[in-house]
């Protein structure tokens, strides 16, 4: 027996005739969508049918999360979203602001990679064990440049363009010094889907000091490759996309904080 279904809608789908035919079964279409932008469409549908008007706020993500039975971090990662199609506003200790031309914006322009938060864990997996591969097959020329990179990451902590470009060929550069040409290809293809929702991470909580931070988390990873200390440079690594992950986290929970909203909260919970 075949069936078929259409995105966004319940379709019925007639059984063979026989003698003993059964009635219709009703289905649902699978969603194929991520997580969090499932979350984002639904709160932007809620705007759009005016429960959130033009300048109201959004309730807390806790609220949100408990009340939609997702994980903070998916809450977080929609609300980054909606904010890049400029449905909402992030105002850092004060919560997330319905804008006044939400009205004119269409959910689906909400951005389609993988959230930020998912691409971290995957780096952290993938590009820890690359770390301790690159102490165990890396060479020197591997290793000056390493540490050539922590040098021009500290001269240009000012410059964001210039950092970013420079973070982004150490962490190629470890891959490489891994020696294997699947690996580079592997560590590339994580930098290519740091889309959108990242950059907006970086415009909202990425500080001086957490430019710092990652200068010296470079630092440590450099010097436990370069000591071909595979652990201390699993480790190192972990550390440090970790601790990324979390400074994230904590400057969206502050963002994310509001007054209770209760009555609110439970409408988006009825129409999940």
């Amino acid at each position: 027996m075949r069936w078929r279904s259409a995105a966004g809608r319940q379709t019925r789908i007639a059984r063979p005739n026989t003698a003993l035919e059964e009635p219709a079964v009703p289905l649902q279409a699978v969603e194929s969508k991520r997580l969090y932008r499932q979350i984002a469409d639904q709160i932007a549908q809620l705007i759009a049918s005016g429960e959130f008007p033009a300048g109201s706020r959004l309730p807390a993500e806790r609220e949100l999360a408990a009340s939609l039975g997702v994980s903070r971090t998916s809450v977080r990662e929609a609300i980054i979203s909606l904010e890049i199609s400029r449905l909402v506003e992030v105002r850092v200790g004060t919560g997330i602001f319905v804008t006044s031309q939400s009205a004119a914006v269409r959910s689906n322009s909400v951005d389609s990679g993988p959230g930020p938060f998912d691409l971290l864990d995957a780096r952290k997996l993938i590009e820890g064990e690359i770390a301790a591969l690159a102490a165990a097959n890396g060479k020197q020329q591997d290793f000056d440049a390493l540490a050539s990179s922590v040098d021009a990451l500290a001269i240009h902590v000012d410059d964001f363009a210039a950092r970013e470009a420079i973070d982004r060929e150490f962490h190629l550069r470890i891959a490489k010094a891994a020696c294997n040409g699947s690996l580079e290809l592997v560590v590339e293809a994580l930098w290519n889907q740091r889309a959108d929702l990242w950059g907006r991470l970086q415009h909202h909580f990425h500080t001086r000091e957490l430019a710092l931070q990652t200068i010296r988390d470079h630092a440590a990873i450099a010097k436990a490759i370069a000591s071909r200390d595979a652990g201390a440079a699993r480790t190192a690594m972990h550390r440090h996309i970790a601790r990324v992950a979390r400074e994230f986290q904590r400057g969206v929970d502050v963002a994310g904080q509001s007054p209770p909203t209760s009555a609110r909260t439970q409408n988006i919970k009825a129409r999940g």
